[in-house]
């Protein structure tokens, strides 16, 4: 039972703990792709700390599991990990854990169901604006051509990403900005971009009282904007880069001091402008593998008291 509340007490400590550094950490902005395998290690080690515990407290309370988990296991694993004794709270515990996991498989599920509504919609709706010719499959081109009015360029996820852009953005954007937006677009799909939105919209919506997963959320929407101008950057300039998001947003009151659901343009355009070199690869390495070990240490705590009684 001391191993199963350690790794609950692991998992609330990486939660309250790992967005406050991450919220400090001055690289994040310069390495958004680092940042994003950052925050997809903690989430990773928070799951699996409540996971694990769950588990091993589901061990104690009940024969039946403890049977398929420690079947063959010797008499020093059990005494190790505290089996063979009563422990009222195990068996709460672990159900209320048990609990969370289902529902976070449900709000997954549910994100997923409603990202795929989501993306019919807007297919069909594609459909509608920009009908298929004689002999052209749906999906078949990878760029659609709206007529619009206004400014933009999107793409649709899905088996076959599409990259979608008005005609007005076509009329505004000059030379290689246009090709610097439709960098940004494919980095995102070639990113699958997508993904993380759903995951940490379904964590974020199934669990509204955790901040890590409101962080997660909000950070994942940001990153991946980032790391697609990134993308869009290191092809064409950042100076281009900027001047394209310029262009698109700019009758969009983004710059004004009204606020607006794309408010942080302005900072990614100040961003871009400032050029802030890149960190050394040897820094961005030492941050993937010391992002890699924050899921391994619950493992480890799970793992060595019975690894130690085996000595």
């Amino acid at each position: 039972m001391v191993v199963s509340l350690t790794l609950l007490v692991l998992g609330v400590v990486t939660a309250a703990v790992a967005p406050r550094l991450l919220a400090q950490a001055v690289w994040v902005e310069r390495e958004p792709v680092v940042a994003l395998w950052v925050w997809q290690c903690v989430v990773a080690a928070v799951l699996l700390s409540f996971g694990l515990s769950m588990t091993l407290s589901a061990a104690v309370a009940w024969q039946a599991v403890r049977g398929q988990l420690f079947a063959s296991a010797p008499n020093g694993v059990i005494e190790a990990y505290e089996l063979g004794g009563h422990q009222p709270w195990s068996g709460p515990l672990a159900v209320l854990l048990a609990c969370g996991g289902l529902w976070t498989v449900t709000m997954l599920a549910r994100e997923v169901r409603r990202a795929r509504a989501r993306r019919r919609t807007r297919r069909r709706e594609l459909l509608v604006r920009a009908p298929m010719l004689p002999g052209e499959e749906p999906g078949a081109g990878p760029l659609v051509v709206l007529e619009g009015e206004r400014p933009d360029a999107w793409w649709l996820p899905g088996a076959t990403p599409q990259l979608v852009i008005t005609t007005a953005a076509l009329q505004r954007l000059k030379g290689r900005q246009l090709d610097a937006v439709l960098a940004h677009e494919e980095g995102h799909a070639r990113a699958r971009h997508d993904w993380l939105l759903h995951c940490s919209a379904a964590l974020a919506g199934g669990f509204p009282g955790i901040p890590v997963f409101a962080a997660f959320r909000g950070e994942m929407h940001r990153l991946v904007e980032l790391a697609a101008d990134d993308v869009a950057s290191r092809r064409y300039g950042r100076l281009t880069t900027a001047l394209a998001l310029v262009e698109l947003n700019e009758d969009r009151g983004v710059f004004g001091p009204a606020s607006s659901p794309e408010a942080d343009v302005p900072q990614r355009v100040n961003r871009l402008l400032a050029a802030s070199p890149r960190l050394a690869p040897f820094q961005r390495l030492r941050l993937t593998a010391t992002a890699a070990l924050v899921p391994v240490i619950p493992l480890l705590v799970a793992l060595i008291p019975g690894l130690a009684a085996l000595r």
